[in-house]
């Protein structure tokens, strides 16, 4: 091939773990915090009980909300920033054994991107709320073991393949054990609901259901970890891969290039939700999202266990990452690893637990705690769980600014900072998941979230 089908998703410009927040530049400002916050086509995804919560608005729509976050728990702010602005500079020694030593780690690069093309919330009368929308969502994980470190940045020099034997050389599985490489490109169609289940002057109570239909534009979960690899991965034809031999073998369901996204999975995915409102003040919220699972067919390969294979090449030579690192690990003459066809596969998609409480002090200050907790261990899906405590404030009516505090889902302690030009109908912000992190020269955190579209008419009473 010509990029290991991993990289061939990280090619396309993605700006961490999933976090479905970063189309939502209001959320994004509060650091994540959402579950009681997230009203009409923002709660989709997030708690589809908000849309039947007393108050909302009548109609609300956007054209084009967007964020993007890269961050890492490895490599300094000014590596980063060279990984993203400076991808043509050549390596040095002195900068691939810096690297090296600084990409064994569990979290060396999270990086993700969601974008909601088109959103669409209608009051119905007496029933609740309905919601539409189509988001892009791509998410991503590298985490290294130093073995796999030290063969990306210096190829067959390599301290491991020091004296090499093709016939004693270790397992994948042994030399490679704690490496994770995971990532997913969805195209989601979404239409969600919430309505009133109790409604008396002191408590209301309601629920919401949201459902998705998922094309996979690519996947690739590949982890060697406990003695076992597991891996696998399928792209689009958008990527323009050449597959070689895999494309005349009967096992290999090939994809030809046509136009569009061409898809090469599909799936259906359900939220749930229970939204309770105790008088003007405090907001309770509980979802769980992501239910369900896609079914991968088209251009699907997987990689198995075998003796480790010396490279030819000297490894990584300049900041360009991904187009690199996919010679590495590329279904090519000198790659790691040899790839297998495979007819279909089936994967979960990433579930979560969100459990949030809000406190409405007034129409100018609202407060907010958030939990999130990964439920399972798929590629998409937060490494760890997710606290944030996040602050809308409104010194004048026209002008809201978000702040908090978060923690967890692979990032440190982050301070997110938002500002949003509000009037009776129409919002337009800007917004970073952590304003220190922009500035850190450890543990950096660069993420952007803005909309410019965003319009809401009458409220419901």
């Amino acid at each position: 091939m010509k990029r290991a089908l991993f990289a061939a998703l990280l090619a396309v410009p993605t700006l961490g773990q999933a976090q479905n927040e970063l189309s939502n530049f209001t959320a994004t400002g509060r650091g994540g915090v959402a579950t009681t916050f997230a009203a009409d086509y923002q709660a989709i995804g997030i708690n589809p009980a908000n849309l039947g919560r007393v108050g909302g608005a009548t109609v609300a729509f956007t054209i084009g909300e967007f964020g993007a976050g890269i961050s890492s728990q490895a490599l300094t702010r000014t590596q980063l920033r060279r990984f993203v602005y400076q991808a043509d500079d050549q390596l040095t020694t002195a900068d691939k054994l810096e690297l090296a030593r600084a990409f064994t780690s569990s979290n060396a690069l999270n990086l993700n991107v969601d974008a909601t093309t088109f959103g669409l919330s209608v009051a119905v009368p007496g029933l609740g709320t309905v919601a539409v929308s189509n988001r892009q969502r791509v998410a991503s994980h590298v985490g290294l073991s130093r073995n796999a470190a030290e063969i990306a940045f210096l190829g067959k020099d390599a301290p491991i393949f020091q004296n090499y034997n093709p016939q004693t050389s270790p397992l994948v599985s042994e030399a490679l054990d704690g490496t994770e490489l995971q990532m997913t490109w969805l195209n989601e169609f979404n239409v969600a609901a919430g309505t009133r289940l109790l409604d008396l002057p002191l408590v209301q109570l309601s629920a919401g259901v949201g459902y998705r239909y998922i094309q996979g534009v690519g996947i690739v979960d590949f982890r060697v970890s406990g003695g076992k690899v597991e891996g696998y991965g399928a792209v689009s034809p958008l990527f323009d891969i050449d597959y070689g031999s895999l494309a005349t073998n009967p096992s290999f369901n090939l994809r030809e290039r046509a136009s569009g996204l061409q898809p090469v999975g599909t799936g259906h995915g359900f939220d749930l939700g229970l939204a309770l409102a105790a008088g003007k003040k405090l907001r309770l919220g509980l979802a769980l999202t992501d239910l369900g699972h896609m079914s991968w067919e088209g251009n699907l390969v997987t990689a198995n266990d075998q003796r480790l294979k010396q490279l030819r090449s000297s490894g990584i030579g300049s900041y360009d990452f991904y187009k690199e690192a996919a010679q590495l690990f590329a279904a090519g003459s000198d790659s790691l690893f040899q790839y297998q066809p495979s007819a279909g596969r089936r994967a979960t998609l990433p579930t979560k637990l969100r459990a949030g409480a809000g406190l409405r002090i007034s129409e100018y200050f609202e407060t907010g705690l958030d939990v999130t907790l990964p439920l399972n261990e798929v590629a998409g899906n937060i490494s760890a769980p997710f606290v944030g405590l996040g602050i809308d404030f409104k010194p004048v009516r026209w002008l809201r600014l978000s702040s908090g505090v978060s923690a967890g889902a692979g990032y440190n302690v982050s301070v997110p900072l938002g500002v949003t030009l509000t009037t009776g109908f129409y919002e337009a912000g800007i917004s970073t998941r952590d304003a220190a992190g922009l500035f850190s020269e450890k543990n950096p955190y660069l993420s952007v979230a803005a909309g410019f579209l965003r319009f809401k008419f009458g409220k419901e009473q």
